[in-house]
Protein backbone atom coordinates (compact mmCIF):
# COMPACT_ATOMS: atom_id res chain seq x y z
CA UNK A 1 0.00 0.00 0.00
CA UNK A 2 1.27 3.36 -0.73
CA UNK A 3 0.68 6.16 1.86
CA UNK A 4 2.42 9.53 1.35
CA UNK A 5 4.27 11.18 4.58
CA UNK A 6 2.49 13.56 6.17
CA UNK A 7 4.05 17.27 5.59
CA UNK A 8 6.23 17.10 9.35
CA UNK A 9 7.77 13.38 8.12
CA UNK A 10 8.29 14.81 4.97
CA UNK A 11 9.77 17.73 6.78
CA UNK A 12 12.04 15.26 9.01
CA UNK A 13 13.35 12.84 5.89
CA UNK A 14 14.29 16.01 4.32
CA UNK A 15 16.21 17.92 6.41
CA UNK A 16 18.50 15.81 9.03
CA UNK A 17 22.24 15.73 7.67
CA UNK A 18 25.23 13.51 8.72
CA UNK A 19 25.63 15.95 12.09
CA UNK A 20 22.21 15.35 12.83
CA UNK A 21 20.77 12.14 12.16
CA UNK A 22 17.01 12.67 12.96
CA UNK A 23 16.28 9.16 15.39
CA UNK A 24 15.44 8.47 18.13
CA UNK A 25 16.93 6.09 20.46
CA UNK A 26 16.38 4.12 23.43
CA UNK A 27 18.63 1.37 25.59
CA UNK A 28 17.56 -1.23 27.77
CA UNK A 29 19.79 -3.42 30.06
CA UNK A 30 17.97 -7.05 30.57
CA UNK A 31 19.05 -9.54 32.96
CA UNK A 32 20.12 -12.72 31.19
CA UNK A 33 18.62 -15.80 31.85
CA UNK A 34 20.04 -18.88 32.78
CA UNK A 35 19.63 -20.17 29.12
CA UNK A 36 20.17 -16.41 27.63
CA UNK A 37 18.32 -14.84 25.50
CA UNK A 38 19.39 -15.90 21.76
CA UNK A 39 19.63 -14.30 18.86
CA UNK A 40 16.99 -16.12 17.09
CA UNK A 41 14.52 -15.88 20.36
CA UNK A 42 14.89 -11.84 19.28
CA UNK A 43 14.22 -12.27 15.96
CA UNK A 44 11.04 -14.32 16.60
CA UNK A 45 9.64 -11.95 19.18
CA UNK A 46 10.11 -8.54 16.84
CA UNK A 47 9.02 -10.81 14.04
CA UNK A 48 5.61 -11.47 15.82
CA UNK A 49 5.14 -7.63 16.58
CA UNK A 50 5.50 -6.27 13.13
CA UNK A 51 1.70 -6.57 12.43
CA UNK A 52 1.44 -3.83 15.54
CA UNK A 53 3.66 -1.79 13.39
CA UNK A 54 3.61 -1.69 9.82
CA UNK A 55 5.71 1.05 8.94
CA UNK A 56 8.69 -0.69 10.36
CA UNK A 57 8.71 -3.49 7.06
CA UNK A 58 8.05 -0.51 4.59
CA UNK A 59 10.32 2.39 3.17
CA UNK A 60 10.74 5.95 1.54
CA UNK A 61 10.04 6.16 -2.12
CA UNK A 62 10.81 9.59 -3.50
CA UNK A 63 8.54 11.11 -5.94
CA UNK A 64 10.40 11.97 -9.56
CA UNK A 65 11.54 15.72 -9.87
CA UNK A 66 10.31 16.37 -5.96
CA UNK A 67 6.59 16.57 -8.06
CA UNK A 68 5.62 15.54 -4.22
CA UNK A 69 6.10 14.12 -0.87
CA UNK A 70 7.74 11.07 -0.73
CA UNK A 71 6.13 7.96 -0.06
CA UNK A 72 5.94 4.94 2.19
CA UNK A 73 6.20 1.34 0.10
CA UNK A 74 6.17 -1.63 1.10
CA UNK A 75 9.73 -3.10 1.21
CA UNK A 76 9.73 -6.57 -0.81
CA UNK A 77 12.98 -7.52 0.01
CA UNK A 78 12.55 -6.48 3.95
CA UNK A 79 15.33 -8.77 5.64
CA UNK A 80 14.65 -8.63 9.51
CA UNK A 81 18.31 -9.73 10.22
CA UNK A 82 19.78 -6.61 8.27
CA UNK A 83 18.11 -4.58 10.89
CA UNK A 84 18.51 -6.58 14.08
CA UNK A 85 22.04 -7.60 14.49
CA UNK A 86 24.19 -8.83 16.92
CA UNK A 87 27.13 -7.31 19.10
CA UNK A 88 29.55 -8.12 21.70
CA UNK A 89 31.44 -6.02 24.07
CA UNK A 90 35.21 -7.09 24.44
CA UNK A 91 36.16 -8.47 28.27
CA UNK A 92 35.63 -6.88 31.08
CA UNK A 93 31.93 -5.68 29.14
CA UNK A 94 31.93 -2.18 31.14
CA UNK A 95 28.77 0.20 31.42
CA UNK A 96 31.65 2.45 29.87
CA UNK A 97 32.35 0.42 27.13
CA UNK A 98 28.24 -0.37 26.17
CA UNK A 99 27.95 3.77 26.54
CA UNK A 100 30.70 4.21 24.00
CA UNK A 101 29.49 1.55 21.85
CA UNK A 102 26.61 3.34 21.87
CA UNK A 103 27.66 6.78 20.95
CA UNK A 104 29.26 4.86 17.95
CA UNK A 105 26.51 3.23 16.44
CA UNK A 106 24.27 6.41 17.58
CA UNK A 107 26.70 8.76 15.08
CA UNK A 108 25.76 6.66 12.09
CA UNK A 109 22.45 7.60 10.01
CA UNK A 110 19.92 5.08 8.81
CA UNK A 111 20.00 3.56 5.37
CA UNK A 112 17.54 5.32 3.71
CA UNK A 113 17.02 2.95 0.73
CA UNK A 114 16.08 0.61 3.48
CA UNK A 115 13.14 0.46 6.27
CA UNK A 116 14.18 3.23 8.79
CA UNK A 117 14.94 1.56 11.89
CA UNK A 118 18.01 -0.79 13.72
CA UNK A 119 18.28 -2.94 16.55
CA UNK A 120 21.23 -4.48 18.24
CA UNK A 121 21.45 -7.18 20.63
CA UNK A 122 24.58 -6.18 22.85
CA UNK A 123 25.95 -9.48 25.14
CA UNK A 124 29.30 -9.31 26.88
CA UNK A 125 27.73 -7.27 29.38
CA UNK A 126 29.27 -7.62 32.97
CA UNK A 127 26.82 -8.74 36.01
CA UNK A 128 25.05 -11.53 33.92
CA UNK A 129 23.36 -8.34 31.94
CA UNK A 130 22.57 -8.33 28.18
CA UNK A 131 21.41 -4.82 26.12
CA UNK A 132 19.33 -3.97 23.12
CA UNK A 133 19.87 -0.96 21.40
CA UNK A 134 17.41 0.50 19.25
CA UNK A 135 17.19 3.45 16.66
CA UNK A 136 14.20 4.50 14.91
CA UNK A 137 13.56 7.47 12.41
CA UNK A 138 11.57 10.68 13.53
CA UNK A 139 9.71 10.07 10.10
CA UNK A 140 8.87 6.57 11.41
CA UNK A 141 6.91 7.43 14.31
CA UNK A 142 4.28 9.83 14.88
CA UNK A 143 2.86 8.26 17.87
CA UNK A 144 -1.10 8.39 16.46
CA UNK A 145 -0.97 5.61 13.85
CA UNK A 146 2.79 4.50 14.20
CA UNK A 147 4.29 3.21 17.79
CA UNK A 148 8.23 3.01 18.59
CA UNK A 149 9.45 -0.43 18.53
CA UNK A 150 9.92 -0.69 22.11
CA UNK A 151 6.39 -0.23 22.66
CA UNK A 152 5.48 -3.33 21.41
CA UNK A 153 7.99 -5.35 22.30
CA UNK A 154 7.84 -5.11 25.92
CA UNK A 155 5.13 -7.37 28.22
CA UNK A 156 3.76 -7.06 31.15
CA UNK A 157 4.08 -10.82 32.24
CA UNK A 158 6.73 -13.57 31.78
CA UNK A 159 5.15 -15.61 29.30
CA UNK A 160 4.58 -13.15 25.83
CA UNK A 161 0.82 -12.75 24.67
CA UNK A 162 -0.26 -15.39 22.28
CA UNK A 163 -0.43 -13.68 18.43
CA UNK A 164 -1.69 -15.11 15.42
CA UNK A 165 0.12 -16.57 12.28
CA UNK A 166 1.64 -13.48 10.09
CA UNK A 167 0.97 -13.71 6.57
CA UNK A 168 2.82 -11.00 5.35
CA UNK A 169 2.66 -10.42 1.29
CA UNK A 170 4.23 -6.89 0.47
CA UNK A 171 2.66 -5.08 -1.78
CA UNK A 172 3.69 -4.38 -5.79
CA UNK A 173 6.14 -1.47 -5.89
CA UNK A 174 4.63 1.31 -7.72
CA UNK A 175 6.26 2.51 -11.08
CA UNK A 176 8.13 5.80 -10.89
CA UNK A 177 5.28 6.87 -13.33
CA UNK A 178 2.56 6.25 -11.28
CA UNK A 179 4.00 8.05 -8.79
CA UNK A 180 4.87 11.24 -10.22
CA UNK A 181 0.86 10.70 -11.68
CA UNK A 182 -0.27 10.47 -8.34
CA UNK A 183 1.38 13.46 -7.46
CA UNK A 184 0.42 15.32 -10.25
CA UNK A 185 -3.48 14.38 -9.69
CA UNK A 186 -2.93 15.63 -5.78
CA UNK A 187 -1.39 18.73 -6.65
CA UNK A 188 -4.75 19.45 -9.04
CA UNK A 189 -6.62 18.33 -6.21
CA UNK A 190 -5.29 20.07 -3.56
CA UNK A 191 -2.50 22.78 -4.54
CA UNK A 192 -2.07 23.98 -1.24
CA UNK A 193 -0.90 20.96 0.49
CA UNK A 194 1.92 20.33 -2.20
CA UNK A 195 2.88 24.01 -1.53
CA UNK A 196 3.26 23.30 2.07
CA UNK A 197 5.45 20.48 1.60
CA UNK A 198 8.43 22.65 0.63
CA UNK A 199 8.55 24.58 3.86
CA UNK A 200 9.59 24.46 7.30
CA UNK A 201 8.31 21.54 9.52
CA UNK A 202 6.26 23.94 12.01
CA UNK A 203 5.23 25.70 8.76
CA UNK A 204 4.27 22.59 7.26
CA UNK A 205 2.08 21.23 10.63
CA UNK A 206 -0.09 24.19 10.68
CA UNK A 207 -0.66 24.24 7.05
CA UNK A 208 -1.22 21.04 5.33
CA UNK A 209 -5.08 20.22 5.39
CA UNK A 210 -4.62 16.90 7.45
CA UNK A 211 -3.54 18.79 10.34
CA UNK A 212 -5.66 22.55 10.67
CA UNK A 213 -7.62 21.39 12.69
CA UNK A 214 -6.03 20.02 15.79
CA UNK A 215 -2.95 23.21 15.03
CA UNK A 216 -6.12 26.31 15.34
CA UNK A 217 -7.32 24.57 18.65
CA UNK A 218 -3.53 24.96 19.57
CA UNK A 219 -3.05 28.04 18.36
CA UNK A 220 -2.53 30.45 21.61
CA UNK A 221 0.10 27.33 23.23
CA UNK A 222 2.31 27.82 19.87
CA UNK A 223 2.16 31.33 19.61
CA UNK A 224 2.66 31.66 23.38
CA UNK A 225 5.71 29.36 22.82
CA UNK A 226 7.27 31.65 19.73
CA UNK A 227 6.81 34.37 21.40
CA UNK A 228 9.73 33.69 24.31
CA UNK A 229 11.97 34.71 21.48
CA UNK A 230 15.90 33.42 21.11
CA UNK A 231 17.43 31.75 24.09
CA UNK A 232 20.44 33.06 26.08
CA UNK A 233 24.01 32.54 25.05
CA UNK A 234 25.30 29.10 26.03
CA UNK A 235 27.98 26.78 25.89
CA UNK A 236 25.81 24.31 24.93
CA UNK A 237 25.05 26.11 21.33
CA UNK A 238 27.88 25.29 19.43
CA UNK A 239 28.47 23.44 15.77
CA UNK A 240 27.60 19.73 16.03
CA UNK A 241 30.03 17.13 14.55
CA UNK A 242 29.09 13.95 13.44
CA UNK A 243 30.06 11.85 16.52
CA UNK A 244 28.88 11.40 20.02
CA UNK A 245 28.94 10.54 23.80
CA UNK A 246 26.29 8.78 25.67
CA UNK A 247 26.44 7.87 29.48
CA UNK A 248 23.38 7.73 31.83
CA UNK A 249 22.66 7.80 35.45
CA UNK A 250 19.49 6.27 37.83
CA UNK A 251 18.13 7.62 40.86
CA UNK A 252 15.78 6.03 43.01
CA UNK A 253 12.21 7.30 42.24
CA UNK A 254 11.18 7.59 45.93
CA UNK A 255 13.97 10.09 46.65
CA UNK A 256 11.84 12.56 43.74
CA UNK A 257 8.39 11.45 45.45
CA UNK A 258 9.50 13.06 48.67
CA UNK A 259 10.64 15.96 47.72
CA UNK A 260 7.99 16.61 45.84
CA UNK A 261 5.66 15.90 48.92
CA UNK A 262 8.03 18.09 50.60
CA UNK A 263 7.77 21.04 48.65
CA UNK A 264 4.43 20.95 46.97
CA UNK A 265 5.59 20.33 43.60
CA UNK A 266 5.36 17.35 40.99
CA UNK A 267 7.72 15.32 39.75
CA UNK A 268 8.62 16.67 37.02
CA UNK A 269 9.66 20.06 38.75
CA UNK A 270 12.23 18.02 40.82
CA UNK A 271 13.44 16.50 37.85
CA UNK A 272 13.94 19.81 36.23
CA UNK A 273 15.61 21.31 39.11
CA UNK A 274 18.52 18.42 39.67
CA UNK A 275 18.97 19.19 36.35
CA UNK A 276 19.36 22.71 36.75
CA UNK A 277 21.72 22.22 39.90
CA UNK A 278 24.03 20.05 37.65
CA UNK A 279 23.86 22.49 34.49
CA UNK A 280 24.99 25.04 37.18
CA UNK A 281 27.83 23.10 38.63
CA UNK A 282 28.66 21.78 35.25
CA UNK A 283 29.28 25.66 33.69
CA UNK A 284 31.04 26.59 36.86
CA UNK A 285 33.58 23.50 36.62
CA UNK A 286 34.32 25.09 33.02
CA UNK A 287 35.03 28.49 34.48
CA UNK A 288 31.97 29.85 32.16
CA UNK A 289 30.35 33.22 33.27
CA UNK A 290 27.35 32.58 35.92
CA UNK A 291 25.56 35.40 37.61
CA UNK A 292 22.42 35.65 39.67
CA UNK A 293 20.28 36.05 36.71
CA UNK A 294 21.76 33.26 34.24
CA UNK A 295 19.49 31.03 32.78
CA UNK A 296 19.72 28.40 30.30
CA UNK A 297 16.22 27.75 28.42
CA UNK A 298 15.23 24.07 27.98
CA UNK A 299 12.42 22.69 25.89
CA UNK A 300 10.36 20.08 28.23
CA UNK A 301 7.85 18.20 26.08
CA UNK A 302 4.97 17.91 28.17
CA UNK A 303 4.21 14.05 27.74
CA UNK A 304 3.08 12.32 30.81
CA UNK A 305 0.51 10.36 32.44
CA UNK A 306 -1.89 12.07 35.32
CA UNK A 307 -0.21 11.53 38.54
CA UNK A 308 -3.35 10.00 40.40
CA UNK A 309 -3.48 7.14 37.59
CA UNK A 310 0.40 6.18 36.96
CA UNK A 311 0.50 3.71 39.29
CA UNK A 312 -3.25 2.24 38.69
CA UNK A 313 -3.14 1.94 35.02
CA UNK A 314 -0.75 -0.21 32.91
CA UNK A 315 1.58 1.41 30.13
CA UNK A 316 -0.10 3.29 27.61
CA UNK A 317 -3.16 3.64 29.35
CA UNK A 318 -2.94 7.18 30.48
CA UNK A 319 -1.14 8.95 28.41
CA UNK A 320 -2.83 12.37 28.09
CA UNK A 321 -0.67 14.78 25.90
CA UNK A 322 2.45 15.71 23.92
CA UNK A 323 2.98 19.79 24.29
CA UNK A 324 5.81 22.09 24.02
CA UNK A 325 7.16 24.12 27.32
CA UNK A 326 10.00 26.36 27.18
CA UNK A 327 11.42 27.01 30.32
CA UNK A 328 13.81 28.99 31.99
CA UNK A 329 16.12 27.04 34.44
CA UNK A 330 17.82 29.20 36.93
CA UNK A 331 21.25 28.26 36.49
CA UNK A 332 21.66 31.37 38.39
CA UNK A 333 20.33 31.04 41.51
CA UNK A 334 22.24 29.13 44.38
CA UNK A 335 20.39 28.08 46.61
CA UNK A 336 18.33 24.59 45.70
CA UNK A 337 15.36 24.77 47.25
CA UNK A 338 14.93 28.54 45.42
CA UNK A 339 15.71 27.17 42.40
CA UNK A 340 13.08 24.29 42.34
CA UNK A 341 10.46 26.54 43.91
CA UNK A 342 11.05 29.48 40.82
CA UNK A 343 10.73 26.00 38.26
CA UNK A 344 7.46 24.74 40.21
CA UNK A 345 5.81 28.78 39.80
CA UNK A 346 6.66 28.11 35.98
CA UNK A 347 5.68 25.20 35.31
CA UNK A 348 2.37 25.93 37.38
CA UNK A 349 1.40 28.50 35.22
CA UNK A 350 1.67 27.00 32.04
CA UNK A 351 -0.58 24.28 33.47
CA UNK A 352 -2.78 25.05 30.70
CA UNK A 353 -1.49 24.93 27.75
CA UNK A 354 -2.39 22.81 24.81
CA UNK A 355 -0.51 20.31 23.25
CA UNK A 356 0.57 20.19 19.34
CA UNK A 357 0.34 16.49 18.99
CA UNK A 358 -2.19 14.37 20.61
CA UNK A 359 -1.84 11.07 21.85
CA UNK A 360 -5.30 10.47 22.67
CA UNK A 361 -5.48 7.63 19.71
CA UNK A 362 -3.06 5.55 22.18
CA UNK A 363 -4.99 5.84 24.96
CA UNK A 364 -6.22 2.34 24.85
CA UNK A 365 -2.68 0.42 23.86
CA UNK A 366 -1.03 -1.76 25.96
CA UNK A 367 2.91 -2.01 26.19
CA UNK A 368 5.57 -0.13 26.97
CA UNK A 369 4.87 3.63 26.38
CA UNK A 370 7.78 5.61 26.88
CA UNK A 371 9.75 4.88 23.37
CA UNK A 372 6.72 6.00 21.58
CA UNK A 373 6.66 9.11 24.16
CA UNK A 374 10.39 10.30 23.87
CA UNK A 375 9.65 9.75 20.13
CA UNK A 376 6.66 12.47 20.53
CA UNK A 377 8.24 14.93 22.45
CA UNK A 378 11.17 15.20 19.96
CA UNK A 379 8.63 15.96 17.75
CA UNK A 380 7.30 18.49 19.14
CA UNK A 381 10.99 19.69 20.09
CA UNK A 382 11.73 20.11 16.25
CA UNK A 383 8.93 22.12 15.34
CA UNK A 384 10.68 25.20 16.76
CA UNK A 385 13.56 26.31 15.80
CA UNK A 386 16.52 25.14 18.20
CA UNK A 387 17.79 28.46 18.34
CA UNK A 388 14.36 29.28 20.87
CA UNK A 389 16.29 26.72 23.28
CA UNK A 390 19.49 25.65 24.50
CA UNK A 391 18.65 21.88 24.91
CA UNK A 392 15.73 19.57 24.79
CA UNK A 393 14.53 17.57 27.59
CA UNK A 394 12.30 14.90 27.74
CA UNK A 395 10.41 13.36 30.44
CA UNK A 396 8.27 10.03 30.36
CA UNK A 397 6.89 8.22 32.98
CA UNK A 398 7.15 4.54 32.55
CA UNK A 399 5.54 1.16 34.13
CA UNK A 400 5.71 0.79 38.11
CA UNK A 401 5.77 -2.81 37.53
CA UNK A 402 8.42 -5.07 36.28
CA UNK A 403 8.29 -5.73 32.38
CA UNK A 404 9.76 -8.28 30.32
CA UNK A 405 11.23 -8.65 26.77
CA UNK A 406 11.48 -12.28 25.34
CA UNK A 407 10.91 -13.41 28.92
CA UNK A 408 13.64 -11.43 30.17
CA UNK A 409 13.41 -9.05 32.57
CA UNK A 410 13.88 -5.78 32.22
CA UNK A 411 16.44 -4.01 34.72
CA UNK A 412 16.65 -0.64 33.31
CA UNK A 413 15.61 1.51 30.24
CA UNK A 414 17.28 4.70 29.16
CA UNK A 415 16.53 7.01 26.14
CA UNK A 416 18.68 8.14 24.03
CA UNK A 417 17.47 11.53 22.40
CA UNK A 418 18.34 13.13 19.42
CA UNK A 419 20.97 16.60 19.36
CA UNK A 420 19.12 19.45 17.41
CA UNK A 421 21.08 21.73 15.31
CA UNK A 422 23.58 23.64 17.18
CA UNK A 423 22.64 21.47 20.42
CA UNK A 424 25.10 19.60 22.19
CA UNK A 425 23.25 18.32 24.63
CA UNK A 426 19.90 16.06 24.99
CA UNK A 427 18.30 14.44 28.23
CA UNK A 428 15.65 11.73 28.19
CA UNK A 429 14.42 10.55 31.66
CA UNK A 430 12.56 7.98 32.00
CA UNK A 431 10.60 6.43 35.01
CA UNK A 432 10.34 2.83 35.35
CA UNK A 433 9.75 0.89 38.05
CA UNK A 434 10.39 2.52 41.26
CA UNK A 435 13.73 4.01 39.19
CA UNK A 436 14.47 7.08 37.20
CA UNK A 437 16.87 6.89 34.15
CA UNK A 438 18.43 9.55 32.66
CA UNK A 439 19.71 8.68 28.88
CA UNK A 440 22.50 11.73 28.64
CA UNK A 441 23.64 11.94 25.24
CA UNK A 442 26.39 14.66 23.86
CA UNK A 443 28.14 16.09 21.08
CA UNK A 444 31.92 14.19 21.02
CA UNK A 445 33.73 17.31 20.65
CA UNK A 446 32.29 19.93 22.04
CA UNK A 447 31.00 18.04 25.64
CA UNK A 448 33.76 16.02 26.27
CA UNK A 449 33.85 16.39 29.64
CA UNK A 450 29.92 14.61 29.65
CA UNK A 451 31.00 11.74 31.70
CA UNK A 452 30.95 14.11 34.86
CA UNK A 453 27.27 14.87 34.50
CA UNK A 454 25.90 11.75 36.09
CA UNK A 455 27.88 12.86 39.41
CA UNK A 456 26.55 16.53 39.38
CA UNK A 457 23.22 14.99 39.03
CA UNK A 458 23.52 13.35 41.98
CA UNK A 459 25.29 16.34 43.78
CA UNK A 460 22.53 18.21 42.78
CA UNK A 461 19.84 15.52 44.25
CA UNK A 462 21.35 14.97 47.56
CA UNK A 463 21.52 18.96 47.75
CA UNK A 464 17.65 18.87 47.38
CA UNK A 465 17.44 16.28 49.57
CA UNK A 466 19.46 17.46 52.64
CA UNK A 467 17.61 20.63 52.27
CA UNK A 468 14.19 18.66 52.72
CA UNK A 469 15.45 17.02 56.15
Amino acid sequence: MVTRLSAPDASYYHLENTSTPMYVGSLSILRKPRNGLSYETLLETVERRLPQIPRYRQKVREVVLGLGKPVWIDDREFDITYHIRRSALPSPGSDAQLHELVARIGSRPLDKSRPLWEMYLVEGLTKNRIAIYTKSHQALVNGMGALEIGHVIADRTQKAPEFGEDIWIPAREPSDARLALGAVGEFIARPGSQLASARSAFTETITNTSHLAEAGRHLVGVARTLARGTAPSSPLNTTVSRNRRFTVASHQLEDYRRLRARYDGDVNDVILAVITGALRNWLLSRGEPVTATSTIRAMVPMSVYPEAEMDATGPGQAISEVSPFLIDLPTGEGNAVVRLSQIAHATESHSSAASLVDAQTIVTLSGFAPPTLHAMGTRVATSFSARQFNLLITNVPGAQKQMYVAGTKLVETYSVPPLLKGQVLAIGVTSYNGMLYYGINADRDAMSDVDMVPALLRESLDELLESAQ
